[in-house]
């Protein structure tokens, strides 16, 4: 091997191994520039190299630039697109280093070669070794390193997707020595193609798919279990004719065409093409057999993974709804993702349920484990949720029931899940929670929060250890606000305390899409990506219609929350920002003042927040109209507050400045509304 009288690397030079840099050479002008960590592979400091290649000459010995000169004219010659080479520069100190470079080939709409950039690296750590063999071993070795790190890839493969990923990837072909790749997989009977990589191996794409016979060589391969190496591919051609067209256009020499067998049985079939090759020695021979041995192992366990995956995704598909009942006055949408871990599947699980008088029921849940046995119980249990849910029974009653139900299966699973009842007329919503997160609400103004709803035993837990009480949490969703519930696969991250992950997802909803089935596409990618595959993620995604009215009759809803201490603030701007907008400017002081009183009532003297409503009535007369609503049944009333009473005022100041106002029930709770005229209005 050239510069192998050079002395090996000493110890002082271990720090330079893990280096590698980039590079940029222009071939037309002649210049090749390198960024500061690819001067440090060639140990040259920035004012010691001044643009040119042949400056490169006091750290590469001449018939190492010879090696480089070759693998690059090889690769433009060939029409290919990128080039790999492994050579040895002179270090300032005289210590010879392997250097690794690897370059794309840029062309212009002639073909012509005008740019090749690309990356170089320290490789002595690999192949130093190597630096006292003859060339012809020390090639057989570098082959035998890149066979080696083929393995350690493969070795992390889990689906065919991984295998053909490993093999067709950025050092696919550099690692095999190859020039083009064609994989291909026994199944149905026929041979299909599934990985092609090369400049011109897509002229196969005929070839996809084709019965197992004589009349191509690699189904040849596959009948006969004996590899084919070719070194004219015309040749080969008079027994096969069928191939002759393809050969023609590949522009391609040689061939290694190799079974893959597993079990003593051909699974596929591997071949590997070459351009200006003209034999294949034993020791070649020997790589490429041991190569597709190691290739047909990964297969096996790949395609068996697949099998499984497929049957247990099956059995998880057809426990979940097969489709969800559309609302008018709602949107939802609902995703599903389950974790690759072959037939660990878990039970994670969303249904909707229609229920009378124009409510909706909501549920996602996870049932213990990661196994066929909890999607079995998974199940199960919708199904029993659901018909609970379907009689009428109250949320807690719901949650009560199923706890009961999975007690008395033979299984020592639990489950936890959070159930809400929403009314959509009225943006009513009863929640229950069981040992499961709660709902994460996006209001209208873009505020995102995560409501405190009670919650009690997980489903099964709470039946053994006598408690079946599932409280009730009520909450309000005005038109145009998103209701979302999850299972903790889209907020957990293994190492990192839940609580990052609901602010990462309330983050992600904030700045997500409005609707409903956007909002869901957009989560699903962007937390799946970001805590990866390692468990089941169910999501549901409920948003309540908008209600903006007309443009003769606008219309606003706003929520304002009891804990807020910022809600009354933001409600005020909220009204003035509409009513200036509707050119309603001198109604502001008046409704803003009555709004207040309202609210405060609401908040101080109710259990829940209010819905506050305001709308353009346009006749007979133009007006203003405000509604507040809470939860309450307790109708307010006018008092004769004495001169000194602190409270006890806020209705005559309405009397005052509204022109009338009054109450109406609204299901459990009331709603107080009060209108104003503009001046100059006859009443």
């Amino acid at each position: 091997m050239a510069g192998r009288d050079l002395p090996l690397i000493g110890p002082g030079e271990r720090l330079a191994l893990n280096r590698m840099g980039s590079f940029d050479w222009d071939l037309r002008g002649g210049t090749l520039e390198f960024d500061e960590p690819g001067l440090a592979v060639f140990d040259l400091r920035p004012d010691e190299f001044d643009g040119r290649p042949e400056s490169l000459g006091s750290r590469i010995p001449p018939e190492e630039g010879n090696r480089l000169d070759a693998a690059l004219t090889q690769a433009v010659r060939s029409g290919r697109s990128s080039y790999g080479v492994y050579f040895q520069l002179r270090r300032r100190n005289g210590i010879r280093q392997w250097t690794h470079a690897r370059g794309r080939i840029l062309r212009d709409e002639q073909e012509t070669p005008y740019r090749v950039i690309g990356i170089v690296r320290n490789a002595t750590t690999e192949l130093t070794e190597f630096a006292t063999v003859s060339p012809m071993e020390a090639g057989h070795r570098r082959l035998s390193t890149m066979v080696q790190g083929t393995t350690d890839a493969l070795s992390r493969a889990v689906t065919v997707d991984d295998v053909t990923a490993v093999l067709t990837g950025d050092d696919g072909l550099e690692r095999f020595g190859a020039d083009g790749l064609v994989l291909g997989l026994v199944a149905g009977g026929a041979l299909e193609l599934v990985a092609l990589s090369g400049d011109s191996t897509h002229v196969l794409d005929d070839l996809r798919r084709h019965r197992i016979d004589d009349s191509l060589p690699l189904a040849e391969a596959v009948l006969t279990q004996q590899p084919r190496f070719v070194t004219s591919l015309d040749d080969l051609t008079e027994q096969f004719p069928r191939l002759r067209p393809y050969v023609q256009r590949m522009g391609l020499d040689a061939a290694a065409f190799l079974p893959l067998i597993a079990q003593a049985r051909s699974i596929g079939c591997l071949a590997l093409f070459y351009r200006g090759r003209s034999r294949f020695s034993s020791e070649d021979r020997n790589l490429c057999l041991g190569l597709a041995g190691i290739v047909a192992q990964s297969l096996q366990r790949a395609v068996l993974f697949d099998q499984e995956r497929e049957f247990a995704t099956g059995l998880q598909s057809a426990m979940l709804p097969r489709r969800i009942p559309g609302f008018p006055s709602a949107e939802i949408a609902v995703r599903y993702h389950a974790a690759w871990s072959g037939r660990e599947v878990g039970g994670d699980w969303y249904d909707v349920v229609a229920l009378p008088r124009g409510r909706v029921g909501i549920v996602v849940g996870d049932v213990q484990g990661h196994d066929t046995h909890a999607s079995a119980i998974m199940g199960q249990l919708r199904i029993a949720l659901r018909a609970y849910a379907g009689e009428g029974h109250a949320p807690g009653t719901v949650l009560a029931r199923a706890s009961r139900f999975l007690a008395e299966l033979d299984t020592d699973r639990f489950a936890t899940c959070t159930y809400a009842q929403v009314d959509l007329a009225s943006g009513a919503v009863r929640a229950v929670r069981a040992g499961h997160l709660g709902p994460l609400i996006r209001h209208t103004d873009g505020r995102v929060g995560w409501p405190n709803v009670r919650g009690g035993l997980p489903l099964g837990l709470g039946t053994e250890f006598g408690q079946e009480e599932y409280p009730e949490t009520r909450l309000d969703l005005v038109p145009g606000e998103t209701l979302l519930l999850c299972t903790d696969g889209l907020v957990e991250e293994p190492g990192t305390d839940i609580g990052v992950g609901m602010e990462a997802l309330a983050e992600a909803v904030r700045q997500g899409p409005d609707g409903a089935e956007a909002l869901a596409d957009d989560l699903a990618a962007r937390l799946r990506e970001r805590w990866g595959t390692s468990d089941d993620v169910a999501l549901l995604v409920l948003r309540r219609a908008p209600d903006p009215g007309t443009p003769q009759a606008p219309r606003i809803h706003q929520y304002i929350h009891q804990a807020d201490p910022e809600g009354l603030a933001e409600a005020r701007a909220v009204l003035r920002g509409a009513l200036e907008a509707w050119g309603l400017e001198e109604l502001v002081d008046d409704v803003e003042l009555a709004a207040g009183e309202l609210l405060v009532n609401v908040l101080l003297h109710t259990e829940g927040g209010a819905v506050l409503t305001l709308e353009v009535l346009p006749e007979p007369v133009r007006r203003i109209r405000l509604w507040v609503k809470d939860r309450s049944s307790a109708w307010p009333r006018r008092r004769t507050p004495g001169e000194a009473a602190t409270s006890g005022r806020g209705l005559m100041l309405i009397d005052a400045v509204a022109a009338r106002w009054g109450v109406e029930p609204r299901g459990d709770g009331k709603a107080v509304w009060c209108e104003f005229e503009p001046s100059g209005t006859a009443t």
